[in-house]
């Protein structure tokens, strides 16, 4: 999916015409040396050397440049999908406009527009209470990005979903946090598996020994799974993999997730290796739940 023409003039015209600029507390050239090196970029004023000196020049010093200039001025490409979708999410950066009530004011402006063509944004992280958005595919993963450890809880698939979906949107902006969030979700249904059973969990217990026990108590083991079934030994591969994924979701977020301290100098991984870690303990998280769904209605 792209934006038309017809959406993007449309919240062009309604970004302009707001009473909240799009640089917040910022001088135009400090909000978009936040995206861009403007010292890279050259001048359109032959009196100044790159993009820096000629936009002071003319929207602070003279102000003399239409207020829509930046929605054409080609060295921003704002004219590119991805990168508007980055300019907006930085409009309403908690950096750029402290104020709450104005930041909701134009994010929900944005989605009246933006969700013509199947996008909006949403919250995908926070930073000092504060939120953080990003754009999304409305039919993709819905918002609001906050951490497992809090769901105590699930009630039903919904709220499972909801929780891969928060997930999913954190991977583009914050890998580090969808990593330690996917290793949580699987502790969290693990942890409802067998309380709703009545078993005593530990503190001890590492995230292997929980899907152990609660794969135990489902019968989706290996050794469950009896010699006449059609394709055995394939299920019993499928099954048998569960533990080499628990151990790599695992390794992961105790070397780059969030809820351990990382090494000085520790770089990280990167959006796809989140996006490995949100796929598998999704995957993992939904078996097992379908698993107990399917248990507990025919026992």
């Amino acid at each position: 999916m792209a934006l038309s023409e017809i959406t993007r003039i449309a919240l062009f015209d309604d970004i302009v015409t707001s009473p909240l600029h799009w640089s917040g507390r910022f001088e135009q050239p400090q909000f978009l040396g936040r995206m861009y090196r403007l010292s890279d970029l050259a001048s359109t004023d032959r009196r100044f050397k790159d993009a820096e000196g000629d936009i002071y020049q003319h929207t602070v010093n003279n102000d003399d440049w239409e207020k829509d200039w930046i929605f054409y001025d080609g060295r921003f490409n704002l004219r590119e999908d991805e990168v508007l979708f980055r300019f907006l999410c930085e409009t309403v950066h908690p950096a750029v406009r402290m104020n709450r009530d104005e930041a909701l004011q134009l994010v929900a402006m944005y989605n009246e527009h933006l969700r013509h063509d199947g996008f909006e944004l949403v919250q995908s992280s926070e930073i000092s209470g504060r939120p953080i958005y990003a754009a999304r595919e409305t039919g993709a993963v819905p918002s609001a990005l906050f951490h497992v450890e809090t769901i105590v809880q699930v009630e039903d698939m919904n709220s499972i979903l909801r929780q891969i979906r928060r997930m999913d949107s954190s991977i583009e902006t914050d890998p580090e946090l969808a990593i330690g969030s996917a290793k949580e979700l699987v502790e969290s249904i693990c942890h409802l598996i067998l309380s709703e059973n009545s078993v005593e969990v530990s503190s001890s217990w590492d995230l292997s020994r929980l899907v152990k026990e609660a794969a135990k108590l489902l019968k989706v083991t290996p050794d469950d799974v009896p010699d006449t079934s059609p394709a055995a030994s394939s299920i019993r591969q499928i099954l048998g993999s569960l533990g080499t994924v628990v151990g790599g979701i695992a390794h992961l977020r105790n070397s780059y997730g969030t809820g351990h301290g990382r090494a000085p100098g520790s770089s990280g991984l990167g959006p796809r290796h989140a996006r490995l870690a949100v796929g598998a303990a999704s995957t993992l998280a939904v078996f097992l739940y379908e698993t107990f769904e399917a248990r507990r209605q025919n026992p």
